[in-house]
């Protein structure tokens, strides 16, 4: 055996873990905002549920697709989650930067969700 595949599955396992972890909070966080939680695990429809959450329409899901918008739009709907949950911009930079932290933080801390921060009543 070489020294390299032991750090290869040493990695391997490292980055299960993190997936795991990162599964798990965004499975609570569903369900704390009353959506199943199951949808963190189907691609695709779980950011469409997080756009729900968040208080924002569908296509969104399609700005996502355009290089550049998509780290605005992406960046806007973690402080809309943030907000959802009845935290501040700060929160919002420890979602971003420090997330394997925050996310379990949101999800198994005593944080409420407090309905979507992104719905906006317009007049008619």
């Amino acid at each position: 055996m070489y020294q390299d595949d032991y750090f290869s599955s040493n990695f391997v396992i490292f980055i299960v873990i993190i997936v795991v972890i990162y599964i798990a909070a965004q499975w609570r966080i569903y369900e704390k905002a009353g959506k199943p939680g199951w949808a963190a695990i189907i691609p695709i429809y779980n950011f469409l549920v997080l756009l729900e959450i968040v208080g924002k329409p569908w296509w969104w899901l399609l700005l996502m697709l355009i290089p550049g918008v998509n780290i605005i739009f992406a960046v806007w709907v973690v402080n809309l989650l943030s907000k959802s949950f009845g935290q501040n911009e700060g929160f919002t930079l420890g979602l971003l930067f420090l997330s394997i932290i925050f996310y379990p933080m949101l999800a198994f801390g005593n944080y409420e969700y407090k309905g979507p921060a992104g719905k906006v009543n317009l007049p008619l």
